[in-house]
Formats: C-alpha cells, sequence, structure tokens
C-alpha cells in the first residue's frame, strides 16, 4: 500500500463532498447533526448530542499541535481524508462514493496526520504511542512502517479504534480543484 500515497474522501452522493460540520454555526450544525439523527440511515446519526462540541475542542487540539511541528493551516477547521483506502467509512452510507487525490498534490505544510480517527486518537489514553499525537507527512510514513496500515491490521475494529489514518486537509486549495473537478466530469 505504500505506492498508493493517496488520499481518499468518502461522501453520501445525495449531499456531496467535503460537507464539513465544523464550518458550520453552532446553530446551523445542531440543525443538521438533528436531521442526521432523525433520518437515521447514516453513520454520523449515532453521534452524541457533544459531538459538536467534543469535535471543534479535538480540531482545535489538531491545529495547535500541527503548528507547532511547522504546519501552516490556512483554515480553522479541516476537511477529512484517509490516507489509503478504507472500504469500512465507504459503507458508512446510503450511496457511498469516494474522491482520490494523491499525496504529492498536497502542500506537506497544509495537511497533518493521526494514526487513527481524531476522535480516539486524541480521547483514549491506553498508553499507545500514537495517542495525543498529530504527525506531519513524514512522520506519518514512517509510523506506517512501524505499525503498519490500520486497514490492513484492523479492518473489523476488533484490535481496537484504529482502521484507518485520517489525514487532516487545512488548507481549501487542492479540495477545491477536485470539487471543479467534479463537477466537470459529471458536465462531460
Amino acid at each position: 500500500m505504500m505506492n498508493d500515497l493517496c488520499l481518499y474522501h468518502y461522501y453520501e452522493a445525495e449531499r456531496g463532498p467535503f460537507k464539513s460540520l465544523s464550518g458550520l454555526s453552532e446553530e446551523e450544525a445542531a440543525r443538521v447533526m438533528h436531521e442526521l439523527k432523525l433520518e437515521g440511515t447514516v453513520f454520523a446519526s449515532r453521534r452524541s448530542d457533544d459531538y459538536m462540541d467534543i469535535r471543534r475542542q479535538l480540531e482545535q487540539r489538531a491545529r495547535e499541535l500541527f503548528i507547532r511541528k511547522g504546519g501552516r493551516p490556512a483554515k480553522p477547521f479541516p476537511h477529512y481524508m484517509t490516507l489509503g483506502p478504507c472500504d469500512w467509512i465507504r459503507q458508512w452510507y446510503m450511496d457511498g462514493k469516494q474522491i482520490k487525490i494523491r499525496l504529492d498534490e498536497f502542500d506537506p505544510q497544509s495537511i497533518s496526520f493521526t494514526y487513527g480517527d481524531l476522535f480516539p486518537t486524541m480521547r483514549f489514553r491506553d498508553g499507545k504511542p500514537y495517542r495525543q499525537q498529530v504527525y506531519v507527512r513524514d512522520e506519518i510514513l514512517k509510523m506506517v512502517e512501524q505499525y503498519g496500515w490500520p486497514q490492513q491490521w484492523n479492518p473489523d475494529g476488533r484490535k481496537g479504534p484504529e482502521r484507518y489514518i485520517e489525514a487532516q486537509i487545512w488548507d481549501d486549495r487542492i479540495v477545491n480543484q477536485a470539487l471543479c473537478d467534479l463537477k466537470r466530469s459529471r458536465c462531460e
């Protein structure tokens, strides 16, 4: 999988890619979360009522850690992708789609990584060395060499919460280009 250094973004076809609750006001995010819970058909419908408060705190913490490592986030909250494919996430959606972007397209100072999803990575306290950590590109590749791909060693989640490597995209430039490319391909 080291040859497949691509980032993947999964989304519900009907809603479209790169929709972020973090970019909404507290009221709007609460409304969307309420709608998702009422629908009850996607993974996000199972989130707790305090999900957005926790998410905003964790995103702020990840941003601070990234800046300490030389990162230059251009925005206050990230877009989320995975390093390498993760079929499990695609199953979260009724009509799951994906966008694939080569890692090399991103400025290394605009992207951070967690070994696992941001939530368990920052919240679990089980002594694993990658907890409470944010990595830059070279560091996460070393982590993969040391610990492997969670998508491969833990595809069903039986060995813990690590099921993929998460990428936090702190700049809209490449994301906006991917959205433009997607719109163009739908029109052709």
